[in-house]
């Protein structure tokens, strides 16, 4: 299965969404990926500022920006269906799932940030329990220990769920990608396995991915890098894209040619003819699931954690409303886990705190 990843490349344009729709399909995407954004679901507003060609711009202003009407999206799954191909979307809170689910979606695609969702996870997973036919999930575990993986599948189950390993970095680099671990987790999970590949190759994380045991390639297409998309600068452009497919696909035909040993061999010594085989051990990697170093700094702060929404005094009673399950990101202190989400509801506060917050457990009497 390979996903174009569109994401919000688009920037709210119709007229562009179809643009890459189509490129996606036409370089041999089986799957046309969006990401419904609201950015309260995502970021408190004094998150930090993120660096664009035109200039520092708030990050949660940029968020508001891309946010887009339901219909948008359902006109954007129809013309996908036109094409011949699925389309999958990733949410980001309970309002953006509710939503995604109302249009019936191909997949849902839960990013690596939101592996510890737990609130959302639990609402997809109560949709799919009332549901005999159980909508196929994604699971991204960039920036995410096992333990992490496997708490979000205790919470979504096994059932036409489906992990890619990822590292959460911007671009990432393609000698930590640690390919071996695919299988391993596949075996000790009991799911397919695939990889969300953010690196800038279009041939050496894809191809080796399917000598590993990926079942599933994703990655970030855009018309052009120098557009002024989020995720354009670590994007495949079409020709790339169409590239990567190409060089998947013969992967795949050598693994069904010449059998798993023998074909995973072949591929292998093929990328290592042009990358060198140096290289190409790196990018293999131990097989041990680990942070990448390029994300290590990132842990507790790209994934969720829970926020003060608001400054509140010594004394206040904390209410649903008061707690975001948020990224932490640029410059704010990250809380506790959303796990204690519950705990805290209902909670008094034991000293001042401000607005954007972790909420620490010494915040609570």
């Amino acid at each position: 299965m390979i996903i174009a990843e569109i994401g919000t490349s688009h920037e709210g344009s119709k007229e562009k969404a179809r643009k890459l729709i189509d490129a996606a399909c036409d370089a041999g995407a089986d799957y046309v990926k969006f990401q419904w954004v609201y950015a309260s679901e995502i970021l408190h507003p004094d998150t930090g500022f993120v660096k664009l060609p035109t200039g520092n711009i708030p990050l949660y202003e940029r968020f508001k920006e891309l946010e887009c009407p339901v219909s948008f999206y359902k006109e954007m799954l129809d013309y996908v269906h036109s094409k011949g191909k699925k389309f999958i979307c990733s949410p980001f809170g309970l309002q953006s799932l509710k939503e995604l689910l109302e249009i019936h979606p191909d997949a849902v695609k839960i990013a690596s940030p939101e592996l510890n969702h737990y609130k959302m996870l639990e609402a997809l997973a109560d949709y799919r329990k009332n549901h005999s036919e159980k909508i196929p999930v994604i699971l991204s575990s960039g920036v995410s220990t096992l333990s992490d993986i496997e708490k979000a599948l205790s919470i979504t189950g096994k059932d036409n769920v489906s992990l890619l390993h990822c590292i959460t970095s911007y671009p990432a680099p393609e000698n930590e990608y640690n390919l071996r671990l695919i299988k391993n987790l596949s075996n000790i999970l009991g799911i397919p396995c695939g990889v969300s590949d953010h690196s800038l190759d279009p041939i050496l994380v894809p191809a080796l991915s399917v000598a590993c045991g990926g079942t599933i390639i994703e990655k970030h297409i855009t018309l052009s890098r120098k557009t002024s998309g989020l995720d354009d600068p670590v994007a495949l452009e079409p020709e790339q894209f169409g590239f990567m497919s190409h060089i998947v696909n013969q992967a795949k035909a050598t693994l069904d040619h010449y059998g798993i040993e023998t074909g995973t061999k072949r591929i292998i010594d093929q990328i290592s003819e042009q990358f060198g085989s140096e290289i190409v051990e790196k990018v293999l990697g131990t097989g041990i699931k680990e942070l990448a170093p390029s994300e290590k700094l990132n842990y507790g702060r790209t994934n969720r954690s829970l926020h003060f929404m608001k400054e509140f005094d010594k004394g206040h009673v904390i209410k649903e409303e008061d707690i975001g399950i948020l990224r932490t990101e640029k410059v704010l202190t990250p809380g506790i886990t959303p796990e204690y989400y519950d705990l805290v509801i209902g909670k008094t506060l034991s000293r001042n705190v401000k607005s954007g917050s972790g909420v620490q457990f010494e915040d609570l009497m």
